[in-house]
């Protein structure tokens, strides 16, 4: 069977029935997330730059080769120098008497001087605190330094194309995109009315924080609010300029999909196909609850069931994750899969009609759920079930990934880790009535 060809890389927004859901489920979503972000956040999750390699699915920082074999190793570095002659001559003759060697500038004006950034190869044995050190001793100030990798060898402009092009080709891409313009940063979207102040003002001009210089707003066409929060390096005004491009890029392109389907063979069944939904698929998705049982509905919703179809128009949108739909050749929806965006563990969900379930769909839905998770960037999924959902229990079984169990009075949280791709995904064929799930 030919294998879906998945589009490319939050506190997670709180849903509406966090409040009616059973309290070991509240207190775990409390625990893991503090405070509840306003309804519709979409939190890229700032991380603590030791934490990069190990979570985000990029590979760790590793001790390069130089000539002669001696090790390096990368650095990004940010410092602000006099708009002079001769300021970046001197920081760069600091640089050089501890054999480093500059990869790649840009150079970010302000009013009172320049921010240099810098990707450096450095000699194994420099710290970040001896490149700050000469970096002062050359005049530079609020230096901040980060080990980098292979990724930061691309130039910014073919970065700043790539992210552009994918956030064209599919508007799921734009938090993701944003991260990866600005780095490790925590964006939050939030819809129409829940910006955090009246219609009327967020609807007005981008900003950016003139405080700290940290936290930018982008108002999107349909009136909500794009913030981006960076608390540990103030946004320059060429980021905030980038920024804002790419998200009045997404706002004139409007509502898209990009077109993707799959065939999925069940056996004694027939022929299914998998393919990205949105919100034109609003009323299939409701017309598959009325086919789903309520205990089917409260191990999906962990709520009340008469709420389900409140979910489904956040879920369906294309600007806080993806989804994929199961349908029948008769246009009739059995299957739905979210892939929600939650920081570095991007959140899983699967719902599979009844008379559907203990087929495969749902480990199928899974399996290419996860297949995008790891695409995008994304180190590990988590699914939050019941203890006693088997069904989610044996497709993520069924993954073959190394998986990390969590239960709190009833609540199961499973995390699957996604890396390396090629190695951690199994290859899997036509299913069979003996498929590896119900997926509900």
């Amino acid at each position: 069977m030919k294998r879906v060809t998945c589009e490319r890389d939050s506190d997670r927004p709180a849903p509406s029935w966090l409040r009616l859901a059973p309290s070991g489920f509240q207190a775990w979503w409390t625990g893991r997330h503090g405070p509840r972000p306003p309804a519709g956040d979409t939190d890229t999750g700032a991380r603590p730059s030791s934490s990069r390699g190990r979570r985000t699915g990029r590979p760790g920082p590793e001790p390069l080769a130089v000539a002669g074999g001696a090790p390096s190793a990368l650095w990004r570095m940010r410092a602000t120098v006099r708009d002079e002659p001769g300021s970046l001559a001197a920081l760069c003759a600091r640089l050089a008497g501890l054999g480093v060697d500059i990869v790649s500038l840009q150079t970010h004006p302000l009013a009172d001087g320049v921010v240099d950034e810098f990707l450096l190869r450095a000699p194994g044995g420099v710290t970040a605190a001896e490149l700050a050190a000469e970096v002062q001793r050359a005049g530079g100030w609020d230096v901040w330094t980060e080990r980098g990798d292979a990724h930061d060898l691309v130039d910014a402009p073919t970065r700043a194309v790539t992210l552009a092009t994918r956030t064209a080709l599919d508007p799921a891409e734009l938090p993701l995109a944003l991260r990866q313009l600005l780095g490790r940063c925590a964006i939050r979207q939030a819809p129409p009315g829940r910006g955090g102040g009246s219609g009327e003002q967020q609807a007005g001009a981008a900003e950016l924080d003139e405080d700290s210089g940290t936290v930018m707003r982008l108002p999107t066409p349909d009136g909500g609010v794009i913030t981006v929060d960076r608390p540990h390096l103030p946004f320059t005004p060429a980021e905030f300029a980038r920024a804002r491009a790419l998200v009045e890029l997404d706002g004139r392109l409007g509502p898209r999909l990009p077109v993707s389907e799959d065939l999925l063979t069940v056996s004694g069944a027939g022929h299914f196909t998998v393919r990205r939904a949105g919100p034109g698929d609003l009323e299939a998705a409701k017309a598959l609850h009325t086919r789903c049982s309520p205990q089917t509905l409260r191990r999906r919703y962990h709520g009340p069931v008469g709420d389900a179809d409140r979910y489904l128009r956040h879920l369906l949108s294309p600007n806080f994750g993806r989804t994929l739909v199961v349908e029948t050749t008769r246009g009739h929806v059995v299957g739905l899969g979210h892939l929600l965006w939650d920081g570095d563990e991007t959140e899983v969900a699967l719902l599979v009609e009844d008379a559907w379930q203990r087929r495969g769909i749902g480990g199928e839905l899974l399996y290419r759920l996860v297949r995008m998770a790891a695409e995008a960037g994304c180190g590990a999924v988590y699914a939050v079930t019941q203890a006693s959902n088997t069904g989610m229990l044996a497709a993520m079984r069924g993954l073959e990934l190394p998986l990390e169990y969590q239960v709190e009075e009833g609540t199961l949280v499973i995390t699957a880790r996604v890396e390396p791709v090629p190695a951690a995904l199994p290859q899997c064929g036509a299913v069979s009535d003996q498929g590896r799930a119900d997926g509900s």
